[in-house]
């Protein structure tokens, strides 16, 4: 038997004037999620709060396979919603979200994303990638143009290729894996990765997750803190 428990946190940064992330903590039902807008004043808070919302408000259903579903389903319901304000309200410009979900069971974690939001996992001490950026330059790098060292700093590192309101067909990519005891996942938006390197995010996340996401947000503010930063931090334990 496994439990968990999380933290989150969100900060503005020291650069930008509007927090155009959200950011979603519900471990009573085994859900977590952070959304990062895009689309400047007016529309990224509003593209990404549209997303986090009707995720704040699902029932869990019997098996997760069904949750995943209404996930999906909520995210497809958004992904009009934002293509159909974005032309009525604003002449049409892309307005969108990325977004990245955690779902959890006893058996089965799953990962549910869209953008280059994030999900990694310390596990044994080690760090690892749940997700796959969809973005510019990870095409690149696996194309083999580029390595993952020039990506981190290619003029291109903040081109998505996907996103909720990005397109008419939201294409959403899942992930499927065992949660174990000692297992700690976070979820973040680029306002951390970009500032703070992965070898710190793997120390801090052996903290406990209240101390985790403070440490983090420090970090990246600390770092430069040029874009919002949102971190959603879960450690796995045994009941």
């Amino acid at each position: 038997m496994i439990k968990w428990i999380s933290a989150a946190a969100t900060d503005v940064g020291s650069k930008r004037r509007i927090n155009e992330d959200a950011l979603l903590e519900r471990p009573e039902v085994g859900l977590w999620a952070v959304a990062d807008g895009m689309g400047g004043h007016a529309a990224g808070d509003v593209a990404s709060h549209a997303v986090i919302h009707p995720l704040s408000v699902l029932e869990r259903p019997e098996t997760l396979t069904d949750f995943v579903d209404e996930v999906e389903d909520s995210l497809m319901s958004v992904n009009q919603q934002l293509r159909d304000y974005a032309a009525q309200e604003l002449s049409g410009r892309t307005v969108g979200s990325t977004v990245v979900v955690l779902l959890l069971s006893e058996k089965t974690g799953i990962c549910l994303w869209a953008g280059d939001s994030r999900l990694y996992r310390l596990r044994n001490g080690q760090l690892s990638r749940l997700s796959r950026d969809h973005s510019a330059v990870q095409e690149m790098v696996d194309a083999g143009s580029i390595s993952q060292e020039e990506a981190d700093s290619h003029p291109k590192s903040n081109v998505i290729t996907r996103a909720v309101g990005g397109s008419e067909r939201l294409l959403v990519d899942a992930a499927v894996f065992a949660p174990e005891a000692d297992d700690t996942y976070l979820l973040c938006s680029d306002g951390l990765y970009n500032e703070v390197a992965e070898d710190v995010i793997r120390r801090k996340m052996a903290l406990l997750p209240s101390d985790a996401v403070r440490h983090l947000v420090d970090e990246a503010l600390h770092n430069g803190g040029r874009d919002n930063v949102s971190i959603v931090v879960v450690r796995i334990e045994e009941a």
